[in-house]
């Protein structure tokens, strides 16, 4: 009698927790979500972010607090969101540095990307463009390549930091041109831009939303893009795959991410939330016109993208020998 009892109330303990977190992933969401981006205030990633939240706030019917959680390139943040509890009321943004570099880039990294993270949808990815001053004599990527053969170490190339994807771009275009030249890093992207059109450096990949306004003031001279094919912002540049390096090849990407162990049925629900606020007119024509690809798609697909680009860029990285600050 006393174990027919025992199996009783297990039999009922389990029915309570299988409906409670049933009623509760289909009641999802019932009170705000937390959305944390691991970049500062006023940035292209805080940016993006607070746009599309907005946007998802509003099919998903609840607030979506937007939280800054800047530092170590990333991964503070990063980690902050694969730490969180994985019940859907903590997302954030889940960037190219972060989730496919810093992993081989930083030996104690305290996250997995693959492991302790959850991909939940692609937001955008967008190429870089490769600048020089317009007083430069370098009018093409083969101009470049000569002249860093005939003075190996004379050419130099600013960044906004070690790691990122304005160094990234740089390195992988060394590996594949078998050149080399001289890294010069800043605190950020403006400063390297900066410093470039005071002709204190050679030049700079950065990316389409930074540079085109220079560009179209004529004070800087894009050379070529970093994607397969052509900008449609720039129609007169070619792309590195044109021009003979099809491996140059660089998007700087983002994405929705949640804490491992989220349950399927609230990463499908914040996936479809987000594949229609892409869909949104405003949105979608604010990103084509930084020169972005809108993202969109499953789950899986962006996890799929995440695995590509680390094997990636954990070349790129051992080969270069890059180490952090």
């Amino acid at each position: 009698m006393r174990l027919i009892q025992y199996i009783t109330v297990f039999i009922a303990s389990f029915l309570s927790i299988f409906c409670n977190t049933s009623f509760a992933q289909s009641n999802y969401p019932n009170k705000p979500i937390n959305f944390i981006v691991p970049y500062g205030a006023g940035g292209g990633a805080d940016s993006r972010s607070r746009q599309i939240a907005q946007k998802m706030s509003v099919i998903l019917k609840q607030p979506i607090i937007v939280d800054n959680k800047p530092g170590a390139g990333g991964n503070i943040g990063t980690e902050y969101i694969s730490r969180a509890a994985p019940d859907g009321y903590t997302i954030g943004m889940g960037n190219f540095a972060p989730m496919a570099v810093n992993k081989t880039l930083f030996g104690n990294l305290r996250y997995d990307p693959e492991t302790d993270l959850t991909p939940i949808v692609l937001v955008e990815k967008g190429p870089l463009v490769l600048v020089v001053n317009p007083s430069s004599p370098y009018k093409t990527v083969q101009d470049i390549v000569a002249a860093a053969k005939a003075k190996p170490g004379a050419l130099t190339f600013s960044s906004g930091g070690i790691g990122g994807s304005h160094q990234l771009s740089a390195e992988i275009f060394e590996q594949n041109a078998g050149i080399e030249m001289i890294h010069v890093p800043y605190k950020s992207g403006s400063a390297g831009l900066t410093d470039l059109m005071a002709g204190n450096v050679t030049m700079m990949f950065d990316q389409m939303y930074s540079a085109m306004p220079s560009i179209k003031a004529d004070k800087l001279r894009p050379i070529a893009i970093t994607s397969k094919k052509r900008s449609p912002l720039l129609p007169n540049v070619p792309s590195f795959t044109e021009v003979g390096y099809p491996k140059v090849e660089v998007l700087n990407w983002q994405g929705l991410i949640a804490p491992n162990g989220t349950p399927k049925a609230i990463i499908d629900k914040l996936n479809a939330a987000a594949n229609e606020a892409l869909k949104d007119p405003q949105l979608r024509e604010l990103m084509l016109s930084q020169g972005n690809e809108i993202g969109g798609g499953s789950p899986a697909e962006f996890a799929a993208l995440i695995k590509a680009e680390s094997q990636k860029w954990s070349a790129v990285v051992k080969t270069a020998n890059i180490k952090p600050e």
